[in-house]
């Protein structure tokens, strides 16, 4: 979807100032907020592509105003009010209010380093072979969908060159409306910073994406 979340290459926002040696978390809320997340994504009430656009699907200025970890935890309320796993009065309230439905799976304590460790591993079988090959030109097609997409707003339309062949994931603008996995080849794709951003761009600048087939389409 085309949302304040698709920042990249937006001009007006300033420079990027990583902060020296920045934790991970800034305050004990936020620990618990991503604890909480990756607990409820392991019990299978949804997949991480829902659990994305549950944090991108909110006004700009809703967007804009929360913190990183705010857009987490906004996120982990609306899945959990959607699945009726909480209600309003207990969000309101801040703890539960009587009993509340089973889930599939619960992730124990210790079983977090693993599940942490081993990751999601999105790879999957294809019955077609891949249209593009390292070293094509292709064109980022100029989609507006009101779904969830990983293409970003900055290169549509333009020209790339295909670097790498990632082999066939889960399409994530299935997989987040509950489609569906729907498995398409993977590709990173270099873009020249003057095909993005015009003459004035640095000369030497590439930027390179990672955009699934149906993004793409013969230069």
């Amino acid at each position: 979807m085309n949302g304040a979340h698709d920042m990249g290459g937006v001009h007006g926002f300033g420079p990027v100032e990583p902060e020296p040696n920045e934790p991970a978390f800034h305050a004990e809320w936020e620990r618990r907020a991503f604890a909480i997340t990756v607990a409820m994504g392991a019990t299978g009430e949804w997949n991480i592509d829902m659990s994305r656009v549950a944090r991108e699907n909110r006004s700009p200025a809703d967007y804009l105003a929360k913190s990183y970890y705010e857009l987490w935890f906004a996120g982990l309320e609306a899945l959990l009010a959607a699945r009726r796993l909480v209600s309003a009065e207990e969000l309101a309230a801040g703890h539960a209010r009587g009993s509340t439905r089973p889930v599939k799976r619960i992730l124990a304590a210790d079983e977090v380093d693993q599940v942490l460790s081993r990751g999601t591993v999105a790879v999957r079988e294809s019955a077609t072979r891949a249209r593009f090959k390292p070293g094509d030109r292709v064109r980022a097609r100029n989609l507006h969908p009101g779904g969830h997409t990983r293409l970003p707003r900055y290169v549509r339309g333009h020209l790339g060159t295909i670097e790498r062949v990632h082999g066939c994931h889960v399409f994530p603008d299935s997989n987040a409306a509950g489609a569906g996995e729907n498995p398409q080849w993977l590709y990173a794709v270099r873009f020249e910073g003057r095909e993005l951003w015009g003459a004035e761009s640095d000369p030497k600048l590439k930027v390179s994406v990672d955009a699934w087939e149906p993004y793409l389409e013969p230069a």
